[in-house]
């Protein structure tokens, strides 16, 4: 009886887990801004040891994977980042949940034109606009906002961050959700599709490491 109960609790609980959106801080998004003026020492992002993970949901599941960043650098000045930017190779988008001919062909999906549209913008980009430290807050060190291109459309997009900046390297790390449709990525975005509908929110998840030049 114990086991049936326990088997009924964690089915519900898998069963709960899939019906949310994915687990992150809501950006906050609006309209493009200029790009903040560096100063200070430059730092390049290692694209060996930095990526972005993303996840995202639908009421049956779930799908979760990555992109490589391609190049990027960071402004910094008395310990804080002043600019930056970076360029993610969609082409490098990766589903790490599935195996086969069905991860090949999620894969294919998302690059289509139905999202990504790899083959027409095979690069997204984020350049931050400003950079403010956050206090009381155990999880963030800093406020980042900066415009995330996506396809051809370009957001100004703010989140927390964890920031630590030592003598020769920097380290950002955030994970935070933006909802596609801001970018033009509409498909499946109808609840009444059911168990086929794809939420709006993706989660994202950076891991951002740079070295002093």
């Amino acid at each position: 009886m114990k086991k049936a109960i326990f088997l009924f609790a964690s089915v519900a609980a898998l069963a709960t887990a899939c019906n949310n959106a994915p687990e992150g801080d809501a950006a906050t998004t609006a309209d493009a801004q200029a790009a903040a003026a560096g100063s200070g020492a430059s730092y390049s992002i290692d694209t060996t040891a930095s990526v972005v993970e993303w996840v995202g949901t639908k009421p049956v599941g779930q799908h979760n994977g990555t992109l490589k960043i391609a190049n990027g650098e960071f402004s910094i000045a008395d310990g804080s980042i002043t600019a930056g930017k970076f360029t993610i190779d969609i082409n490098s988008l990766t589903d790490l949940d599935m195996e086969g001919e069905m991860k090949g062909k999620l894969e294919g999906h998302l690059k289509s034109a139905d999202f990504f549209d790899a083959a027409k913008y095979p690069t997204a980009s984020f350049v931050i606009t400003a950079v403010e430290p956050v206090n009381g807050d155990s999880a963030a060190t800093h406020k980042i906002s900066g415009n995330l291109t996506l396809k051809d459309s370009t957001k100004n997009v703010s989140f927390p961050a964890r920031v630590t900046v030592a003598d020769n390297t920097v380290k950002a790390i955030a994970n935070f959700n933006i909802d596609r449709t801001q970018w033009g990525m509409y498909y499946g975005n109808d609840q009444s599709l059911g168990d086929k509908f794809i939420r709006p929110e993706v989660n994202i998840k950076l891991n951002i490491n740079a070295n002093k030049l």
